[in-house]
């Protein structure tokens, strides 16, 4: 009996990178850095900033390098989680290359300075982006919203909205950053009620603020909770049920 010969294709040529959604509050909005591409394809066109994993370095060692780069602000001091993967065979016109996305997040972050291959670098409010007012080089637009969703689940179930502040905070300046990532306005009383009843969300640190108008506001650190317990639902904090009015 004659044996059947399978040929193996030859190994296709893959390139992996990382691309950032950095986000910050900036003036009381949701901010993304972008770059202006320098380099062909889309040239002069907005972009998530990013680059090629090189030879030894991991992804997350190329997530911190590209952050360092494009911000100049060290991950250490930001929020920086993996976000997942992107694949599909025709997302880059120069070949096959995957990337892999990261959330970075951090609060009220200075001026960008552009990388090797872009020509500008500036933060830029989310919203235009949603609205298609800007359109994204390759396939960053779905890159954002992913990252922003995850963003928005993050804010219901973890303590990650701290990360957005800087240290001390009102209760006020933390339900901006709320408003600001969800996209809708919160009630002060009832979203303060909240977070000092979730355990570990905040720390007093037992001084105030004084504000040009109004009373003096407590400050806060953030505490040690890493979850939320019971989670802050977005449905759950936009206004007061009749039972609390």
């Amino acid at each position: 009996m004659s044996k059947t010969v399978h040929q193996r294709r030859p190994p296709a040529s893959v390139a992996v990178a990382v691309d950032l959604v950095i986000f910050t509050v900036r003036d009381g909005r949701l901010q993304v850095l972008l770059i202006e591409r320098g380099n062909t394809p889309y040239r002069g066109q907005a972009a998530l900033p990013g680059g090629f994993v090189r030879d030894g370095e991991t992804l997350d060692a190329t997530a911190r390098r590209e952050l360092r780069e494009e911000t100049g602000v060290s991950a250490d001091s930001l929020h920086l989680e993996q976000l997942r993967a992107y694949s599909e065979p025709d997302r880059d016109p120069r070949g096959r290359i995957i990337t892999i996305a990261y959330l970075a997040i951090g609060p009220d972050l200075p001026m960008p300075q552009a990388g090797t291959d872009a020509s500008a670098a500036h933060w830029t409010p989310v919203s235009p982006i949603l609205d298609r007012q800007i359109a994204l080089a390759f396939d960053h637009e779905e890159i954002l919203r992913d990252g922003l969703e995850r963003a928005r689940s993050q804010l219901e179930h973890t303590t990650i909205a701290t990360a957005f502040c800087r240290e001390p905070f009102t209760i006020a300046d933390l339900r901006q950053i709320y408003e600001a990532v969800w996209g809708v306005p919160l009630d002060p009383s009832n979203f303060r009620r909240k977070v000092l009843k979730t355990k570990g969300f905040v720390k007093p640190i037992g001084e105030r603020r004084l504000p040009d108008i109004g009373r003096p506001a407590a400050l806060f650190h953030r505490g040690l909770a890493e979850i939320l317990t019971p989670p802050l639902m977005r449905s759950g904090t936009a206004s007061i049920s009749r039972e609390e009015m």
